[in-house]
């Protein structure tokens, strides 16, 4: 009894000494943050960066271990605005995206730890066709990591891509079960780029928006326009969508209209060819949807312009071939140098990159020559003919520039193929959602992200970004908010709600 009234005593007096310390806690933890921070400037400049980073990892801890989800929205604000080790100067070797990537891979051990005691993604998410098709990707990736001619690299690679799919397709389910949720997630990630807007336009400005410049002006948000023009691609549908539903907020349209407005002056003056032309897929597969055309009737209709294509090849060829028109010059020019195969370089360094990988993948075409070793082994196969001013031998500028022949070079035939199944069960499924979605405002939100993603399915024909932060996280969310759509949201009774 003596022991248990101590006990209580002892409570009570720790219970008030923290009553009165409480309102010195905050300040005296800033003040020696302030004082430590000072003796680094003054003797220990080595380790600047990771002390000032105290804060924002003890901020993403204490989100990891008690609200993980709500590191969703922190990581859509934090990656247009991420700046990499090397943009830093901090490295030469491997790269990484500060601070998004070491969240995401700190979400995936925080997600693998709490998910030994009971699964947190239910049962449908997990076996919808969608996920089936990236554990399908990652075990081929895995297989093909392990056959690498750099295993190293290709290690490295599947790792990242496995905190890109924990941290951005398995997590997001949880959220987007209400699309406020979805509506947040977009405008989070909508006003940084925002910011990233705002930055590049002032920097280019200053050098009369000469289109040269718009490749590295982005910098150091993003490595090259191409990227940035793809990430404003993705958004500006998105803003339409938000425009058109009545549910979301006067102040929440305003703002959408404003950054509508803004990423269309960005992509223009980004000379971002392939973005363009993402857009002008989309405004197509829109009026597609208007039109009520069943999702076969394309398949086939594609399926004879490619075999039309292949059936006239050398005089289309032929007619790209008398294009003249450079990319380098004013925005016209760069609209006309879009089919300019002859002497656009940039379009002539795609096919160079294009060709090397088909070689590459003759010589290994069952399991490639590993993730994320393009760049270091495509040198040997270029040939003298297909170089530009352009081409390198040290993989120093970019990667395959294409989604599907990157896989097809560096996992071989099913790596490719994989891709493919993506792109076309997506689509499929896309077109079923949007007729058969019960609440009108679930399919304007529906089909602002169907068409985002289709922006980068078309997008990945020209380049390839999935490799890193900037586009993997806005991809894999969509991707996840697509099987949300088809297993979460009511559908029209006339017609059976099914999985797959």
């Amino acid at each position: 009894m003596v022991s248990l009234l101590n006990k209580q005593l002892l409570e009570q007096f720790a219970l008030k000494v923290y009553n009165l310390c409480k309102p010195f806690i905050f300040p005296a933890l800033m003040l020696a943050f302030i004082l430590g921070d000072a003796y680094i400037i003054a003797f220990k400049k080595l380790y600047i960066y990771p002390y000032n980073a105290l804060p924002l990892i003890l901020f993403v801890v204490y989100q990891a271990i008690f609200h993980l989800q709500n590191l969703v929205y922190l990581l859509a604000f934090c990656t247009p605005l991420a700046i990499s080790l090397k943009e830093m100067g901090l490295t030469q070797g491997p790269d990484l995206s500060i601070p998004t990537e070491p969240i995401m891979a700190g979400i995936m051990l925080v997600y693998i730890f709490n998910s030994l005691n009971k699964p947190l993604t239910d049962a449908k998410f997990r076996f919808h066709t969608i996920s089936i098709l990236i554990v399908i990707q990652l075990s081929w990736m895995f297989i093909t990591s392990l056959t690498s001619t750099e295993i190293i690299i290709s290690l490295k690679a599947l790792t990242a891509r496995l905190w890109f799919i924990f941290s951005c397709y398995i997590i997001v389910p949880h959220l987007f079960k209400d699309k406020k949720n979805i509506v947040k997630f977009i405008m989070a990630y909508a006003s940084a780029l925002a910011i990233v807007v705002a930055y590049t336009l002032v920097i280019h400005s200053q050098f009369n928006f000469n289109d040269k410049a718009a490749d590295w002006v982005v910098s150091p948000f993003y490595n090259d326009h191409t990227a940035y023009g793809a990430a404003l691609a993705m958004f500006i549908p998105l803003m339409v969508a938000l425009l058109c539903m009545k549910s979301v907020s006067k102040f929440v349209k305003i703002v959408a209209l404003g950054f509508l407005l803004w990423f269309l002056l960005g992509i223009v003056l980004s000379f971002a060819r392939a973005g363009w032309l993402s857009l002008v897929v989309a405004i197509g597969i829109l009026f597609t949807l208007f039109l009520r055309i069943r999702f076969g009737t394309i398949i086939l209709t594609l399926v004879t312009g490619t075999l039309l294509f292949f059936a006239f090849q050398t005089e289309i060829l032929l007619v790209l071939g008398k294009n003249s028109s450079d990319s380098e010059g004013g925005f016209e020019n760069n609209i006309e140098s879009v089919s300019n195969i002859s002497t656009d370089a940039s379009n002539r360094e795609r096919l160079n990159r294009w060709s090397c990988a088909i070689r590459m993948w003759e010589d290994k075409p069952v399991f490639g020559w590993g993730p994320g070793t393009y760049m270091f082994k495509y040198a040997p196969y270029q040939l003298s003919y297909q170089l530009t001013i352009i081409s390198t031998n040290f993989g120093t500028n970019g990667n395959a520039h294409s989604e599907y022949l990157g896989p097809l070079a560096e996992q071989g035939l099913p790596g490719m193929l994989i891709m493919v199944a993506f792109l076309l069960y997506t689509t499929h499924l896309g077109y079923r959602l949007v007729y058969t979605l019960k609440e009108k405002e679930d399919r304007i939100l529906f089909i602002g992200i169907f068409l985002s993603i289709m922006t980068y399915f078309v997008h990945g024909f020209f380049n390839n970004f999935l490799d890193t932060d900037k586009l993997s996280l806005p991809f894999w969310v969509f991707m996840s908010g697509i099987v949300c759509f088809d297993l979460y949201y009511p559908k029209q009774q006339k017609i059976k709600n099914t999985n797959n």
